[in-house]
């Protein structure tokens, strides 16, 4: 489904897949990097055994290229902390008991090989293929966005508010990564989850605040949502079987999935 959604999106893709849910004692992330100054691939072991020696949280690592997921002993903040102030090229992309995520720029059938997504398992999984307009073409301002944990959201169309959005958020304490607008859609909605929303009310205090054309799929570790905007421009297309259910932006992207 993601490569058939190429032409759509050339320059950067990603997957969000949400599996069986870690014990409550226990965290994951998934993190980026870039290459070393020489050229070299990132020491995700010489990280891992940082963490461990500083935090004492039986980190391990799953690498996949520059992509890698730590599993550890105890809540996300003071990993994420120390990650955060032990190399500048360490990229944060999600965190959570359920979520692991991919993205980086190249074209789908790249990126899907690069990180093996024809074998990725999971209850449900979110992905998605960008063609660039509002902000630059990297890894972090690709698809999905998350924030907070077990919380990812993709997006096709544009904002017309997100400078707004983030001046009503940033007071509250929330802070942006990138200039991407869906980056203020992916942080209003979980902030109105951690006040203590539903999935639904959420959404629908979305309808008020986000202005612009959008389709969003968001995924949690029990729940995939799909809403659009009022006018409804922006496509979706929706599969369900007594198998499974799939979504995507056009009709030649399900032409794979089975009967």
């Amino acid at each position: 489904m993601l490569i058939g959604m190429t032409e759509r999106g050339p320059d950067s893709a990603g997957m969000a897949v949400f599996g069986a849910c870690l014990p409550e004692s226990q965290r994951k992330i998934s993190l980026y990097s870039g290459l070393t100054d020489d050229g070299a691939a990132y020491d995700w072991v010489g990280l891992v055994d940082a963490i461990n020696a500083a935090l004492k949280v039986h980190a391990t690592p799953a690498i996949k290229g520059n992509h890698a997921v730590l599993r550890f002993e105890g809540q996300a903040e003071p990993v994420k902390a120390f990650v955060k102030a032990y190399d500048a090229k360490l990229h944060l992309l999600s965190t959570g008991r359920s979520i692991e995520l991919y993205k980086d720029i190249g074209t789908p059938a790249q990126v899907a090989e690069r990180y093996d997504f024809a074998h990725l398992g999971g209850s449900h999984l979110v992905g998605h293929t960008r063609m660039a307009t509002e902000s630059a073409v990297t890894p972090d301002r690709a698809h999905p966005f998350t924030a907070g944990e077990d919380f990812c959201l993709v997006h096709n169309g544009s904002l017309s508010n997100p400078n707004g959005v983030r001046r009503m958020l940033e007071p509250r304490g929330i802070r942006f990564e990138t200039d991407n607008d869906t980056e203020a859609a992916c942080r209003f909605l979980e902030w109105r989850l951690r006040e203590g929303d539903t999935l639904h009310a959420a959404l629908q205090k979305g309808f008020e605040a986000l202005d612009g054309f959008y389709t969003f799929l968001m995924g949690t570790a029990t729940e995939l949502a799909l809403i659009r905007d009022p006018f409804a421009c922006k496509p979706a297309v929706v599969a369900e079987t007594d198998d499974y259910v799939a979504i995507a932006s056009e009709f030649r992207s399900l032409a794979t999935c089975p009967t």
